[in-house]
């Protein structure tokens, strides 16, 4: 589904792609993806192969996020689609509004997210909470004292830790695609 609002990049050619050669090191890193729980080389991966130490770095984080992590599948998803939004990233909306839904994230949320408006009023209370300290975080660079007890009391401490850390990684890569202007969800 095309999403209701536009992306800045959405668009525009790609500017900082992956190496029109690669060198052994970028091919080896390139392989590593191809065989790993991501099965290609995408997204942000595309600009990060012309560093492979870095590529490295940032799919193991992802991956022990995504794979190995303790949030639910929905929270995670949801969290993602949230950054992705508030971030006008085009590569990681399109990648993970399926997965969000498919989790079992409310269609209507999802809708809301897209346009701007208002959560519905029935939407998980961890979910909701998940949209306030991402778009705490990503607005005013913290958390309220409000909204972090409200975390800590949702989640606990290392729920909480892991639920930063995926903002911010997912942030990351947006921030990554956003100036590479990485093309959305690839055929």
């Amino acid at each position: 589904m095309t999403s209701a609002f536009s992306f800045p990049e959405a668009g525009l050619p790609e500017r900082l792609g992956p190496p029109a050669t690669l060198d052994a090191a970028q091919q080896d890193a390139a392989d590593e993806l191809i065989n790993g729980p991501r099965r290609g080389v995408y997204g942000p991966f595309r600009p990060l192969l012309h560093r492979p130490p870095l590529l490295r770095a940032v799919a193991k984080v992802g991956e022990i996020l995504r794979y190995e992590g303790t949030l639910d599948a929905a929270l995670r998803e949801w969290t993602i689609c949230v950054v992705a939004r508030d971030l006008s990233n085009v590569f990681e909306w399109d990648m993970h509004r399926p997965l969000a839904a498919a989790a079992g994230v409310p269609g209507a949320a999802l809708a809301a997210l897209d346009t701007g408006q208002p959560l519905p009023d029935d939407l998980r209370a961890d979910l909701a909470l998940a949209r306030t300290v991402t778009s705490e975080l990503i607005g005013q660079h913290r958390l309220s004292d409000a909204t972090y007890s409200d975390a800590l009391s949702q989640w606990g401490e290392p729920t909480t830790v892991e639920l930063l850390t995926l903002v911010g990684y997912f942030a990351m890569v947006c921030w990554l695609m956003n100036v590479a202007r990485t093309p959305g969800r690839l055929s």
